[in-house]
Formats: C-alpha cells, structure tokens, sequence
C-alpha cells in the first residue's frame, strides 16, 4: 500500500496513464505532452526495464524482405502491401526524427535477403517478381529498392549460400541507445515512468478508469492508453493479439568481420546483422510455434541451439568465436499484420498488434494513439 506522499506525487488527479515504455508507449507520451501541455501524464511500466520488445529487438530498421512482401501479396493487395511498406517507412522516420540518428547510432548500411542451397526454388520466385516488387515500391523510395547481389556473397564469408537480393534502404539502430533517448526526452518533457507497475486490472466507468496496480493497489485516472502489445492480452483479451516470444544471441567480437549490414534469412523467420565487430542473429519461432507463443522471457536450447548451428554453418563458417549473451524479447501478432489503434472503451485506447515491426512502426503507432484523446 503506497502512503498519502506517494500517491500525491505519483498518481493523484492523473490525466493520461500510457501503460508500456517501450517505443510505442514513450511515443505516445511524448504526442500526449505536445497535445495536452498541461496534462499529468504517467507511464506505467511492469518490469525494472522495458518489458517488451523495444529493449530486446535486434535493431533492424527495416521495411520486408523480398520473400515477406511476396508472401503478403498471396493474401492483401496491392494497395494494403504497400501501404503497409509506407506506414513503416514513415515510421521509421518519424523514430528517426524524434530521437535524432545520430543518438541511436542509425547507419543505413542495407540489407540483404539469403538464399541457402536448399532454397533456390524461393529465389527464383522472388528473382522473378523483383519487376513487379520495385514497381509497387517505387512511389515510395522513387527508386529501385531490390537487386540481385550475389557477387558479395564471397565478400560476405558465407558457406551454403547459394543467392543474395540487396535493398539499398534499409539500416540498423543501437537498440538501447534508442530507448535511452526515448526515456530521456519522455523525462525532460516532466513525465513520470513508474517501474515495477504491472496493470492487473482495467474498469471504465465512463468518467475515468480505475487502475489496479500489481494485484493490491488501484488509482483513478481520466484516461488510459495501452502500449505493452505482446502482452495486450492479459488487458484486452478480446482483441486478435497474441504474444510471439523472439530468441536472440550475440557471439564474441570476430577478428576481420566481413559481415555488414541487416541480412534476412530462410523466410524472414531469421534474421542476423553486425553490432560493431559481433554477429547478432536471432528468430526460429518457426520450430516451435506453440512454445513461442508465450510472454515468458526465458530461451529455449531448442531455439538457441538451431541459432548457434546456423552461425556456424552459415554466417561465420570459418571464424573462431564464442557465444556472448542470450536473450528473448515478446512481440504482438495476430491474423494480420495490420496494427490495432482505436478506442476500446469511453475513456481506454490501445495501440497494438505491431507484427514484429515495432522499430519501423512503433513511434507512427504511439503518435495515431495520442492524436485520439
């Protein structure tokens, strides 16, 4: 039970309550306060350090694969495939705007998509539509976005690679530097962050919502925006949002690292790029769907195990290295990849659902939740 100081200073006569400091939460503050300058604003996060995905990511700032747009095109069409490819684009520079490039160590050194040995049948279906994809883009970037590029995949070091396709725009971000920035300006802009603040309960009674904190502890709040995406389903059950846990690792630096740049492997379900003179590589949610739909943060051999086989067989086939750090971050999914922003209720919003897209889209997503109060 908190005293008479505590909620005075942290929760009495509270306007806007963003629940989730991750990317989409901050942004959304971050609106809130240029919107309603003299709101009290409080951001509720249930962890000691975001939660989610946007401490935890592999800072890819990217748009879709070849292989990803494609496989969309079976089932949206045109115009929904390239407004979702646009939405992430503007995204990503609204991020790129609001924290500064230079401040999350943003460098667009392209990506590439891989093509093992045992994949040349998806190389050429994609080879094949490169046309149709750059003309479906090209009101976007103005420009050819993809290319076949396999005369780099020697200069690259990769073993049982048979193709590469290039994309000149898209770029990587120091994903801790970002989220530090975002919780500085958030800061700055007289907002608090409340840690260890895990929402176990919601009820909108028309004239504001009550608040239950960690089980045993409730406020009063005009209004309530919901951010934490992978775990929007403990609040919103009734919502198509489900978490996806991703499974990532970091191997010791690489003496002579040839590896540049943001790569996109077997589908889209891996994906691997340099931080410095390291490798990072993550995904294989593919091996265990069912295990992976969970909020838990731990990792499973299964999955770190697959991760570290491929490095070695793959990416750095003939470089000596060690495996430095493990982790798991939870993203929000659903039947499609279209984002959840409306309200929910009177006085409750949510902004959810990002697909594992949340560094492209997570700061247009915040700002659309924002513009809604």
């Amino acid at each position: 039970m908190h005293s008479f100081w505590e909620y005075r200073e942290w929760f009495e006569d509270a306007d806007f309550t963003v629940i989730g400091s991750g990317i989409v939460g901050l942004q959304c503050a971050i609106e809130l306060r240029k919107k309603h300058p003299n709101s009290r604003i409080i951001v509720l996060e249930r962890g000691y350090l975001p939660s989610g995905a946007s401490s935890k990511n592999a800072g890819f700032a990217c748009f879709g694969s070849p292989s990803e747009i494609l496989d969309d095109l079976k089932t949206n069409s045109t115009e929904e495939v390239a407004e979702l490819v646009e939405l992430r684009v503007k995204g990503l520079e609204i991020l790129k705007k609001t924290c500064g490039e230079a401040s999350m160590d943003f460098q667009r050194l392209g990506s590439h998509e891989v093509f093992t040995t045992t994949e040349d049948l998806l190389f050429e279906q994609c080879a094949g539509q490169l046309d149709e994809l750059n003309h479906l883009l090209h009101p976007i970037f103005h420009e050819n976005v993809f290319e076949i590029a396999d005369h780099k995949i020697r200069d690259f070091g990769f073993s049982n690679v048979n193709h590469l396709i290039s994309n000149q725009f898209e770029g990587q971000i120091d994903t801790g530097k970002m989220i530090q920035r975002l919780i500085s300006i958030v800061r700055s802009s007289n907002i608090e962050i409340i840690n260890g603040a895990e929402v176990t309960g919601l009820k909108d009674d028309n004239h504001g919502v009550a608040v239950e904190l960690n089980g045993n502890y409730q406020f009063k709040t005009s209004k309530v925006l919901i951010a934490n995406n992978g775990f929007a389903a403990t609040l919103l059950p009734e919502l198509d949002v489900k978490p996806a846990r991703a499974q990532v690792l970091i191997t010791s630096p690489v003496k002579n690292l040839k590896v540049k740049g943001t790569f996109h492997l077997l589908e889209g379900y891996y994906y691997f790029r340099n931080v410095g003179n390291r490798v990072l590589f993550g995904g294989g949610r593919n091996l265990d769907y069912e295990g992976e739909t969970t909020t838990s943060l731990e990792t499973s051999e299964l999955i770190q195990s697959d991760l570290e086989h491929k490095l070695r067989q793959i990416i750095l086939p003939k470089d000596d290295f060690t495996i430095s750090h493990q982790w798991a971050g939870i993203m929000g999914v659903g039947k499609t990849k279209k984002p959840i922003v409306k309200s929910v209720s009177s006085n409750v919003l949510c902004g959810v659902r990002l697909g594992g897209m949340g560094v492209a889209i997570g700061s247009i997503i915040g700002k659309e939740m924002a513009a809604l109060t």
